[in-house]
Parts: C-alpha cells; structure tokens; sequence
C-alpha cells in the first residue's frame, strides 16, 4: 500500500475533501480507517492531530505509521467500507487553533534567535498553553519582552507564509533555522523576510492570521529555559481570563483596574502588621492562660500537674501554651485539642523535671487507635476515636502520679 497523499502538506486551509477508503481495519479499541488522501494532520512534531468526521464517522484520533500510510481513528465503522468515497470533513475550530499556535511558534522561536541567540530545541502545543526549550542559561524579562515584541511586529505586518516542497540540495540552499529531521521531499515554510524553517506542520497563509502571540512566563529546565505561550484566540481568551480577575480584585477594594495592584501591596503589608500585633497580643494572652492554668493545678510532688482538654484551638497555639506552662516552676503539661473525629495530644514537661514524655505520649495515643512521639521534654500526637481524649489524659496523669 502507497504512503498516503497528505493534501494539508501544500493548503492548511482545506476543511473538506473527497477520498477513497483503502482499507479499514478493526481492533478491539477502534476502526482504523485508510483513505488513499487526507487532509486529517496526523500527530506529530509537536502538534496534536486533526478531529473531524467521514461522512457520519467521527474521527478521534490521526496517525501516520512507519510507512506513511496516515490511519484515522474513528468510533464507529458505521457504512464505512473498502472502495467507497466518502467525503472527509475538518473540524475547523481545532485546525484553526492548532494552525495559529504552531505558526506562532514558528515566529517566537525565529525571534528569540534575533533578540537573544537563543535556539529552540523542542517545542509542544498542549491543550491550553504551547511551550517552547530555548538556549537560554540565564533568561530574564527583558529577554522575553524582545522576542515578543518582534514576533508580534511581524504578525502585525501581516506577512506572506508560504510552503516549499524541495529536495535535499535545494534545502540545503535555503537559509534554514534549523536542520531537516527527514531525507528526501522536505517541507519548508518561509514568512516572508523573517524565517525559513522545515516542518510538516498546519500553517497559516499570513502572520496576520496567527493573532496576537502573548508569553505567559517561563523557568528553567534541563541548563535550558522553557517559555509559555499563547496565540490567537487562546491569546484573546488568556486576556478575558486576567483581565475579569484583575477586575474582580479591583471590585472588592471598589476601586479602578489599575489601581488593584497597589491597593493589594498596601492590603498585604497591612495584614502582615496586624498578624505580627496580634502575635504580640496571643503571646500576652496565652502567658495569662498559663498562669492561671498554673494556680490551679494540681501538686504531684516536686511538680504541678496541668491537664485540660481545649475546644477549637489551633495546635501551634496549644504547643506554645505547654511551653509556657512549662518554662517557670517545674511543671507537666497533657493538653488535648479535639478536631472532628480526630483527638489531638501535646504533652510537655520543665527542663528541671526526668519524665520522659515521648513514651508517655506513645502509650496515651495507643487509647486513641493512633500513635505519636517525640523528645523526652516535648511530645506530640493524636488518634481517629476522639470519644477517649480525656480517658487518654487521664491514663497518662495516672502513670505520672504513680511514679
């Protein structure tokens, strides 16, 4: 069987076309569909394949095997049958998409050579975002802003793209970008003045087709720098997205778009002042807490014994109350904190004091059908059967009081 005739290779504008099936083959996944021409792009290089229909058929997937021979996916056989013509048909909205990402590509990475010598070593078109692998050690803004902004002065000069068909010498006579991965007819597409390069990709016919080419950032990745970018409608939909948040903020501090960003810095540093006074104002209420804790405490010899159970606490803020319980007159600490179905134990003892509350803590946490540990003057940890958290503290004041 003849490698198939790829009629997107010379009009990446053809939707529809008549074709003749050549075979159709079953699995148990789908039908496989060979037609004798195909406008359906195939995946490959980077870009996804085409979706659309013949006749009735929808076609899920496109590829080409080792012998060029390009096998459409369909869902259902349907009256699909050897030696019939059927009428294939593009769907044009992911064409379209495709065709303006992938001949944008083309333009970013013609201008990151121009702007900063940085050559593209692989690219990817994904479902919402196309990246790019430049040779670029140390990327910074002003980089990424340059190669914009010549990328987006050739889409809005509305250049020629033209295709080529050449041999191997005639390639070789053209100032490509980069060297050609096939032997034999190669694929080149030219916009005019800018840049010649060879792939087999759907491309547009002008640069004024591909749409606005926004980058949306980039890192890096493997001694490499990795851009993400948009083009066209994903462009136009990549605005509307940022600009209704930049308006949503704008709204909740009833104030102009632009003046969003200043009001959130202003917004953030005063929320970082009030967390640091109301660091200041806990610290003063959770030394009260302890004190009076304290006073009531009950005596276990050399030591005073503080045992509570605490509703709707913070756990940071129960591990700085057992510390402050346990920094003046030797003192232990078992505090609780319930949290759902889950119990939650911090036990602390004074430094002057020799129990050891990581062990002590283990065999409390085993009531609970949970486990913990820790150093021997602080411990922490917890269980699923909040139901026992008292029984667990007082399991432990027991062991404490026995020794």
């Amino acid at each position: 069987m003849q490698a198939t005739e790829k009629l997107y290779f010379t009009d990446s504008d053809l939707l529809e076309f008549p074709a003749t099936i050549l075979d159709v083959q079953a699995t148990e996944q789908a039908h496989h569909v060979i037609l004798d021409r195909t406008a359906f792009y195939p995946t490959g290089g980077g870009q996804p394949n085409d979706t659309g229909w013949l006749d009735q058929s929808r076609v899920v997937d496109v590829f080409e095997d080792d012998a060029g021979i390009i096998h459409h996916l369909v869902e259902e056989q349907g009256a699909l049958a050897v030696g019939q013509t059927v009428q294939g048909r593009i769907d044009r909205a992911r064409r379209l998409d495709h065709l303006q990402q992938h001949s944008g590509q083309h333009l970013l990475s013609q201008a990151f050579v121009q702007a900063s010598g940085a050559e593209t070593r692989s690219f990817h078109l994904g479902s919402s975002t196309s990246t790019i692998d430049i040779e670029l050690q140390s990327p910074t803004a002003d980089h990424l802003r340059a190669a914009e902004e010549i990328a987006n002065a050739i889409v809005f000069e509305d250049r020629p793209m033209r295709v080529h068909l050449v041999n191997e010498d005639e390639a070789r006579q053209l100032p490509l970008r980069k060297e050609a991965a096939v032997e034999g007819t190669i694929r080149v597409i030219e916009i005019d003045g800018f840049d010649w390069s060879p792939c087999g990709g759907t491309h547009a016919r002008r640069t004024g087709q591909i749409g606005l080419i926004a980058i949306k950032g980039y890192e890096r990745a493997k001694k490499m720098t990795r851009v993400e970018f948009v083009c066209g409608h994903r462009a136009l939909a990549e605005y509307r997205a940022a600009n209704q948040t930049a308006l949503a903020v704008a709204q909740s501090f009833s104030a102009e778009r632009d003046a969003a960003p200043e009001l959130v810095a202003r917004a953030l540093q005063e929320n970082k002042s009030l967390k640091k006074r109301l660091r200041e104002l806990l610290e003063i209420a959770v030394a009260v807490e302890a004190t009076e804790m304290l006073a009531s405490a009950t005596p276990a010899g050399d030591f005073k014994l503080v045992r509570a159970v605490l509703a709707g606490r913070d756990l940071e803020e129960v591990r700085w109350l057992a510390s402050k319980i346990t920094q003046g007159a030797p003192a232990v600490a078992l505090l609780g904190v319930k949290e759902g179905n889950m119990a939650r134990l911090i036990f602390a003892r004074s430094p002057s004091l020799n129990q050891n509350m990581g062990q002590l803590l283990a065999e409390a946490c085993q009531l609970l059908g949970g486990r913990g540990g820790g150093r021997p003057e602080m411990a922490q940890g917890g269980g699923p059967d909040a139901a026992k958290l008292e029984a667990a503290i007082n399991l432990a004041a027991e062991k404490l009081l026995a020794d």
